[in-house]
């Protein structure tokens, strides 16, 4: 991801379900408030959903930090879901449709990497994860 100025930052911990719907809500909020249209507001709900069940579900606490960016003229949102819980043993498998360690669908982070315009992932065995994304408004 090229560095893009950033302002109004966010920062919600998660550590229950109240915790998904509070950053939830928050993110199509900001999402709604830089103009995104109601689907694609929805769209990045989903995502920060997406993430900090995650967070919950394997680190049990984390943090999602939400900012607004501006780049030529261009308005988006960067949310940044980090833990320092168990880490991912296998990144590249992880980011396949269908692979799941707990059971689920397995469709967390492939879907979250399809819903925004960019996406990174950091991860380290015993150390934990940092998932960074992005949506403009186009």
């Amino acid at each position: 991801m090229k560095q893009a100025e950033l302002a109004a930052e966010t920062r919600l911990s998660v550590a229950s379900e109240r915790d998904i719907v509070r950053a939830r809500m928050r993110g199509r909020a900001m999402a709604v408030e830089l103009g995104f249209p109601a689907v694609t507001a929805t769209l990045v709900a989903t995502a920060i959903s997406e993430l900090a069940r995650n967070i919950l579900l394997y680190a049990r606490r984390g943090e999602i930090a939400l900012w607004v960016l501006e780049r030529g003229g261009r308005r988006g949102i960067e949310i940044v879901a980090g833990d320092d819980g168990p880490g991912i043993h296998d990144v590249t498998r992880a980011l396949q449709d269908g692979y799941s360690t707990s059971g689920r669908l397995g469709l967390g982070l492939p879907g979250v990497r399809r819903l925004m315009d960019a996406f990174e992932i950091s991860s380290r065995p015993g150390v934990g994860t940092s998932v960074r994304v992005q949506k403009w408004n186009d």
